[in-house]
């Protein structure tokens, strides 16, 4: 025979996910994202230290593959312009598209895949407000970048100035190099693809973009090697944090959603007593005597008889 829970002593489980929750919180993530950015711009000299301090690290390591990157980019416009598109478009297209694919196909792994962005996320707006940096292409040209997206500005839609559209350059920090968020995110792209995906296309696709992704950024001048390794550790960091803010969220969610306790029996009710015993006053339909029964004589009262019996004559 199934065994049935008593009632008001299920556990209270999460409910699925759904859009209306989940839009504005990504909205508000993403808000403070960009606003972060905004408000981390001004320090340029600063910022120009900074992004020549990871340049002089890479050099004397060995790391400084930006410089033969972007000289390719710059002289083969059909490796540069394709670059930049990929630049400009798919860190804001893959990203949010994976998040849906996740939400409608794969809802089991949705809360762990946004909780793991988000924390990252924020972590990357750390780093942003803490050390701005100026990206390759806008340092001096003695230093051997060359700026892509100004020089093949006229095959897109950004300006010159910025990945931005024409026009809002000037609204985007251009100093928000280090971590790289455009590897970071592809990044997390590339492995939900592989973990997820099922088929050997979407694993291809999963290693392909985040690779790709680093490429581009270097090659197109937009961040240094240092700034896409950055981006994977904020990955990394966001992955191992991701676990204690769910269960801190769970935690908060069950204590909310706790129901109730039900009063246990026999605890000195008013109504009711223990065992088949009535309270005072109560009666119990069909064991109330009849008005018409003979134990009901001439003495018994209204009460003894139930409570269609008239009332005597005073």
């Amino acid at each position: 025979m199934p065994q049935t829970e008593t009632p008001g002593t299920e556990v209270a489980l999460r409910p699925r996910p759904r859009w209306w929750t989940e839009l504005p919180l990504i909205l508000l993530v993403y808000g403070c994202y960009s606003a972060g950015r905004l408000l981390a711009r001004g320090d340029v000299a600063g910022a120009v230290d900074h992004g020549l301090a990871l340049l002089r690290i890479e050099k004397a390591l060995h790391l400084n593959a930006e410089h033969p990157l972007n000289r390719l980019f710059t002289r083969e416009a059909w490796l540069g312009v394709p670059a930049d598109f990929w630049y400009a478009s798919l860190h804001y297209l893959v990203t949010p598209a994976i998040l849906v694919w996740l939400f409608r196909a794969r809802a089991p792994h949705y809360r762990a895949a946004r909780t793991w962005l988000l924390a990252s996320t924020f972590i990357g707006l750390i780093g942003f407000t803490l050390l701005p940096t100026c990206p390759p292409r806008l340092l001096d040209a003695s230093h051997g970048f060359v700026d892509t997206m100004a020089q093949y500005s006229s095959y897109g839609w950004w300006g010159g100035e910025a990945s931005a559209p024409r026009g809002m350059g000037g609204m985007t920090n251009q100093y928000a190099a280090m971590p790289s968020l455009h590897v970071g995110w592809a990044l997390w792209c590339g492995v939900l693809l592989w973990r997820h995906g099922g088929t050997r296309l979407t694993k291809v696709l999963g290693v392909v973009y985040p690779l790709v992704t680093a490429i581009v950024v270097m090659g197109t001048a937009n961040h240094y090697f240092l700034d896409a390794v950055a981006g994977v550790a904020v990955m990394g960091v966001g992955y191992l944090l991701a676990p204690p803010l769910m269960r801190a969220v769970e935690r908060l969610w069950t204590r909310m959603a706790r129901p109730v306790a039900p009063a246990a029996s026999g605890s000195g009710s008013p109504i009711v007593s223990a065992g088949c015993q009535t309270s005072a006053g109560e009666r119990i339909p069909r064991q109330r005597k009849s008005r018409l029964e003979p134990a009901a004589g001439p003495d018994a009262s209204a009460t003894d008889a139930g409570e269609g019996a008239p009332t005597p004559a005073r």
